[in-house]
């Protein structure tokens, strides 16, 4: 087990205040994980709220995309569509550390809060751009969502059954991956900014992210002058037990032997056809026919022994409950309760690689915290309560203590 760091401690964005801006996925998590790793973040939105609240399954105001990717945020309603609100919020960018947007090209600039002009006030600031295809060239102004990306980008195409039709993964894995690669590029970012390099522009595109998600299957494609679908070792699929399924696979010749050895098939170890993997590529059919009518004879449990037994490549395929089920998941507390509000507590997977987790938050309603956020960033009372008489801003109504 890892030693457990001192209490004291701090999380390493500590005290550094984000002004999260962006809608949807790629920006709002970004975001959360810099949230996740001790920075203050403000959630800003407009009166209808952020589109990704109203997405999918929807509790209490939230999606669960919503709940996910802005769980422990301070929520800011503002309009800044009213030239007040624009007002109120480039005094709140030239004051943040880290500045996110996911607009389209031009849009942060009509608001202004566009970073030329945050810079030049703040050359300290990071400022994060986020889009769908980058700030120019000819796509730049083009609409893009998770399942444009995935089909603009190559990843249906590698995606592809076995006969050849591309598919959509059936995870929001464009958005997702550009999150990913934006929060490492904004720790870049401040590293270099406490090293004495100042602020940055950090800009990166859904486009770019997919690209770079994929770099392997680019070379192999390009170096074998094709993508050839499905598996690349034998035996290698999904199997069906007597009462669930198993994935089950060999990568090379001392993992084919494990398998045999836990599957009691030594008549395939000495079989030369199945010598090699180009050889049991060749007889896959035959392979993969074989071991289903074997796995069906008993249940999932009996092979997970057998097969753990010899170390074997294997998992069984789980929904989610069996994931919270999972010995390991219970062991390392993968799923925490978030406790938000409208039903029971949820299920929350952190970032991994935090060496002490902050205690989880749940994502705020529209506007929740509007009146404290705008205090604390030093905007005085008076001009708080005109900015909400106006309607520029919105308090949620507060939850009876």
């Amino acid at each position: 087990m890892p030693v457990a760091p001192p209490a004291s401690l701090p999380l390493p964005y500590a005290g550094l205040r984000v002004l999260d801006i962006s809608q949807g996925i790629a920006g709002p998590y970004c975001a959360q994980i810099l949230w996740q790793q001790g920075a203050d973040v403000v959630k800003v939105e407009p009166p209808d709220g952020d589109w990704g609240r109203h997405v999918g399954v929807v509790r209490d105001g939230h999606s669960a995309l919503s709940i996910a990717y802005n769980a422990g945020k301070r929520g800011l309603c503002l309009d800044a569509r009213t030239p007040r609100g624009r007002a109120a919020l480039g005094r709140l960018a030239r004051q943040a550390d880290v500045v996110i947007q996911n607009f389209r090209p031009g849009v942060a600039a009509r608001i202004g809060v566009d970073y030329a002009e945050l810079a030049a006030e703040r050359p300290g600031l990071v400022y994060v751009s986020i889009s769908g295809y980058g700030q120019d060239g000819p796509c730049a102004d083009a609409p893009a969502s998770d399942s444009v990306m995935q089909a603009d980008s190559g990843l249906m195409f590698a995606n592809r059954s076995p006969d050849g039709e591309p598919r959509r993964l059936g995870l929001l894995m464009a958005d997702i991956a550009t999150a990913l690669y934006a929060v490492q590029a904004t720790s870049a970012a401040l590293y270099r900014q406490a090293r004495g390099g100042g602020g940055a522009h950090v800009e990166l595109s859904l486009f770019q992210a997919c690209a770079a998600l994929q770099a392997n299957d680019i070379l192999a494609y390009h170096m074998a002058g094709a993508r050839v679908a499905g598996p690349v070792s034998a035996p290698n699929g999904v199997f069906e037990t007597a009462d669930g399924r198993l994935s089950l696979l060999a990568l090379n010749n001392d993992q084919f032997a494990r398998l045999c050895r836990a599957l009691d098939r030594p008549e395939w170890l000495a079989d030369p056809a199945y010598a090699d993997n180009a050889g049991r590529m060749a007889r896959r059919a035959a392979l993969h026919h074989e071991i289903a009518a074997q796995l069906r004879r008993q249940p999932t449990d009996h092979w997970v022994e057998r097969l753990a037994r010899e170390q074997a490549l294997h998992a069984r395929v789980r929904d989610y409950d069996d994931l919270a089920a999972h010995p390991q998941a219970v062991h390392l507390g993968l799923l925490e309760p978030l406790a938000q509000p409208g039903g029971a507590p949820l299920p929350y997977a952190r970032v991994p690689g935090l060496a002490a987790g902050r205690a989880l938050a749940p994502a705020p309603a529209i506007g929740q915290h509007s009146e404290q956020i705008l205090a604390d960033w030093g905007i005085e009372d008076a001009e708080i309560q005109a900015l909400v008489q106006a309607g520029v801003v919105r308090q949620a109504a507060q939850e009876p203590a």
